[in-house]
């Protein structure tokens, strides 16, 4: 699989997860969705989640199996923010490491094109999910209002390099398909 290829998402939603509708899930035909944690669902020095979260959740898990899968190491964070949420987990995923998703892929016993791999990041979500023919859904992070005004080197290198590679990295809410 060529580099363009790894770093595009199928789907590239401007704003956070919770523009992701329940329309755009059954428009894709998604029956499930694996959910990066830290600034895809909350700000990475948040420890719960928010109201607006857990709404989101609660409407989405009607029309998708949901399973959290994070890079985080830390039991406390992220399996308190999953209790929170009701939702299965996986910590320490190393991500672009395959290993973790394909576990929770396994536990919802759905075909991989059927899920969508949901992340604020190209070179870990978007990366393992292309790897795996997964359904790749882009968000922009979710950070905390105190944060607001810091940038995100990270990501906007990400997004820089993948342009130079060829990627298509603009909000759009346009499946581009897969060769």
């Amino acid at each position: 699989m060529t580099w363009n290829k790894l770093l595009q998402p199928d789907l590239i939603l401007a704003g956070s997860v919770l523009n992701l509708t329940p329309e755009i899930i059954q428009q894709y035909e998604l029956k499930g969705l694996v959910l990066d944690v830290d600034e895809t669902l909350v700000p990475i020095t948040v420890g719960v989640a928010s109201p607006e979260l857990q709404q989101w959740v609660e409407q989405i898990r009607t029309y998708a199996e949901l399973c959290l899968v994070s890079n985080n190491l830390s039991e406390a964070r992220i399996g308190g923010i999953a209790r929170s949420l009701d939702l299965p987990y996986y910590l320490g995923a190393a991500k672009p490491s395959r290993r973790k998703i394909r576990a929770a892929l396994t536990a919802m016993n759905l075909p991989v094109q059927r899920v969508g791999m949901v992340g604020d990041r190209l070179f870990t979500d978007v990366i393992a999910g292309n790897r795996l023919g997964m359904f790749t859904i882009l968000v922009e992070p979710i950070v905390h209002p105190d944060a607001i005004l810091r940038s995100h080197p990270i990501r906007n290198f990400e997004v820089w390099f993948s342009e130079i590679l060829g990627a298509s990295i603009t909000p759009k809410q346009t499946k581009i398909r897969k060769s």
